[in-house]
C-alpha cells in the first residue's frame, strides 16, 4: 500500500503531522458526524488550529479501479473545490490537506482535512424550525449567496440542507460556508433553468421557496411569478424523485427481510 498526502502550502502544518493524525485516526473520538459511509471528526493541530477530517470509506469494486485509474477521489476533489472556491472568493472551511490510500491496482480509503468553521446553524435549521429568528432575512441573504455563486458559473451539486453552515456576524448580516464539496460543475454561464434546479433540494416548504423566488426576481430582474413558478415546479420534481427512490429502498429491504 502506498500513502499520497498533498498539503496546502499557506496552511501552517506538516506531512508528518498529518501522515500520524490518518495513522491514529480510528482512536480519535471527538466526532462531528458518524455514518455508514464517512465520518467527520475533530483535531487540534500543533499550530494550535482545530480542523475536521473527513474519511471516505472504501468504495466498491468496479470504483475501486475507477477511483484508482480513471477518476479523481472525493478527497482530492474537496480539496481541489475548495481551493477554487477560496481563489473565486467564496467561503469554505479552509482547505489543509487530503490524503489517499492505493495499492498498485486498486483505491481504498480517502481522508479531507480543513480548517474548523464555528458556525451558528445551517440551512436545515431553517427547515426544521418554523419560527427561527430572523429567518426570512437569512434566506434573502442566502438567495443572494447562492447567486453569487451562479453568476460565478459556480453548480455546487449538494446544495442541499446540510451543506450550508451560517455564521452570524453582525445584528441583521450573515456569512455562508459551502461544505462537502465533491460534486461541483464550472460554467463559463448558467441559465436560468439550471440556475432554478440548483435550489430544488433546500426545502420541500412553498413559503421558504417563495421567499427565495422573490429575492432571485429581484437579482436577476425577472417576474416574481415567473422564478416562483419555475422554482417551486423544480423543487416538486426533485422531491417526487426523492421519494419515489425512498419507496423503493423500502421494498428492497422488505423483499430481503422476507428472504
Amino acid at each position: 500500500m502506498s500513502s499520497k498526502i498533498i498539503l496546502n502550502n499557506q496552511f501552517p502544518t506538516t506531512e508528518s503531522e498529518v501522515e500520524s493524525i490518518i495513522k491514529n485516526f480510528a482512536s480519535i473520538d471527538d466526532y462531528i458526524a458518524k455514518g455508514t459511509r464517512n465520518s467527520i471528526k475533530k483535531v487540534t493541530l500543533k499550530c494550535g488550529k482545530t480542523a475536521t477530517i473527513k474519511s471516505f470509506k472504501i468504495p466498491n469494486i468496479i470504483n475501486k479501479v475507477v477511483y484508482r485509474f480513471f477518476r479523481k477521489s472525493k478527497a482530492e476533489r474537496s480539496f481541489e473545490y475548495a481551493n477554487r472556491l477560496v481563489d473565486l472568493d467564496f467561503k469554505t472551511p479552509f482547505p489543509i490537506a487530503y490524503i489517499e490510500n492505493k495499492t498498485a491496482f486498486t483505491f481504498l480509503d480517502s481522508y479531507y482535512l480543513c480548517e474548523l468553521v464555528e458556525a451558528d446553524l445551517t440551512y436545515r435549521e431553517l427547515v426544521e424550525i418554523p419560527d427561527y429568528p430572523n429567518k426570512n432575512e437569512i434566506l434573502k441573504q442566502f438567495t443572494q449567496f447562492t447567486y453569487k455563486l451562479h453568476e460565478a458559473g459556480i453548480e455546487f451539486l449538494d446544495h442541499s440542507p446540510g451543506n450550508t453552515l451560517i455564521k452570524k456576524i453582525n445584528e441583521n448580516e450573515y456569512e455562508f460556508y459551502l461544505v462537502d464539496l465533491n460534486r461541483m460543475n464550472f460554467h463559463d454561464n448558467m441559465d436560468f433553468d439550471l440556475r432554478m434546479k440548483n435550489f430544488s433540494r433546500l426545502t420541500p416548504q412553498k413559503g421558504m421557496v417563495e421567499i427565495m423566488a422573490k429575492e432571485y426576481a429581484n437579482l436577476i430582474n425577472q417576474p416574481a411569478q415567473k422564478v416562483i413558478d419555475t422554482m417551486w415546479d423544480k423543487t416538486e420534481e426533485f422531491q417526487e424523485k426523492f421519494h419515489e427512490k425512498q419507496r423503493r429502498k423500502k421494498k428492497l429491504k422488505a423483499l430481503i427481510g422476507k428472504k
